[in-house]
């Protein structure tokens, strides 16, 4: 059974960005061209896409901890709880420091994890944290950042391969995380 996180970022939150996608098409169409009226749905789709990923995380990382109070003896359960206390991912962008951060709390070298799983985990946290220089760039209004190299606007195709990076490295992190959980818990904890 995969996990709860897991399941709500793909009903949920897969099934917001569906529909912000076709809210694109509907305004756009679905053909090639310059359409400058849908710059603003792909920048409100990368917010949404971040925010939604940062839920993800930030499940997963409670999940996680969860299933870890659950097989620690009675004394360890407080201490244990402290683990999302101060929790980077509760109040910043889910940016690859971010989530590392928090995840190295519970033990886990979370990256290392996902590069050992699939070579293009690290191009896909690159996209990740390329999607943050953006996701920041919207919500300031402040386009002046060298990863953009100048550029002011983001195509679909963009946020596209953002968005299947995103649901690509989920899946890895829910499968690091429930490793992480087997080697502190045991072969029958977790989800």
């Amino acid at each position: 059974m995969p996990s709860q996180s897991l399941l709500r970022w793909r009903n949920e939150g897969l099934g917001a960005l569906d529909e912000i996608e076709a809210a694109h098409a509907a305004i756009g169409g679905t053909g090639r061209g310059r359409r400058y009226a849908t710059q603003q749905v792909n920048q409100a789709y990368v917010v949404l896409l971040s925010s939604r990923f940062q839920a993800f995380c930030r499940d997963l990382h409670s999940e996680t901890v969860a299933e870890i109070i659950r097989a620690a003896p009675p004394g360890y359960a407080l201490p244990l709880q402290g683990l999302t206390a101060g929790r980077k991912l509760d109040h910043g962008n889910p940016n690859s420091g971010n989530i590392g951060h928090d995840f190295t709390r519970l033990g886990m070298d979370i990256w290392a994890d996902v590069y050992a799983m699939h070579a293009r985990n690290q191009r896909r946290r690159e996209l990740l944290d390329e999607m943050m220089e953006w996701r920041n760039a919207i919500g300031h209004q402040d386009f002046n950042k060298p990863r953009l190299r100048g550029r002011k606007t983001i195509l679909l195709k963009e946020v596209q391969q953002y968005r299947s990076s995103c649901d690509a490295l989920a899946a890895f992190f829910v499968r690091a995380a429930l490793d992480h959980i087997h080697g502190v818990a045991g072969a029958t904890a977790g989800w």
